[in-house]
């Protein structure tokens, strides 16, 4: 991700979840606020493909469906024109190390308190606890009303 330091970069982990989106709208309120940009973020991974029976699958597929599928939500959660002004970024790995790549030099990082698995009465989901402890920027955690 571009890391130029002369701006005020909102960096904001979408996963789908309700709080994701929470997050979301916090992100860009917040840019617009401070005269910031957005980078918003969505991390996929396929399970097993480290251990030594590895599906045979096309990594390509889910990374184009996981774009499309991040463009969709942000005009959903947003609108067309706001959606227009977040530059999103789809990236294979660890969602909590690539969060904490993507929010290096950034004003913030903003993330849900619960993505997708996880325990439903756990307080925070493992990837908002991990950033809030070892990202190098301040980390807003956003919960749903919706839990």
């Amino acid at each position: 991700m571009d890391k130029d330091t002369s701006e005020r970069r909102v960096v904001v982990g979408v996963d789908g979840s309700p709080s994701s989106y929470e997050a979301l709208r916090w992100a860009v309120r917040y840019a617009g606020l401070v005269g910031g940009t957005v980078d918003a973020v969505a991390v996929w991974e396929l399970p097993g493909l480290y251990g030594w029976s590895a599906p045979a699958v096309d990594v390509d597929v889910d990374e184009d469906e996981t774009r499309q599928k991040m463009g969709r939500e942000l005009t959903d959660v947003l609108g067309a024109d706001t959606a227009d002004s977040v530059r999103t970024h789809v990236v294979h790995g660890n969602p909590a190390e690539v969060l904490l790549r993507a929010a290096e030099g950034a004003e913030v990082l903003v993330v849900g308190s619960r993505g997708r698995g996880g325990f439903a009465r756990a307080l925070l989901g493992s990837v908002s606890q991990h950033v809030s402890q070892h990202a190098s920027c301040p980390v807003v955690i956003v919960r749903s009303e919706k839990q």
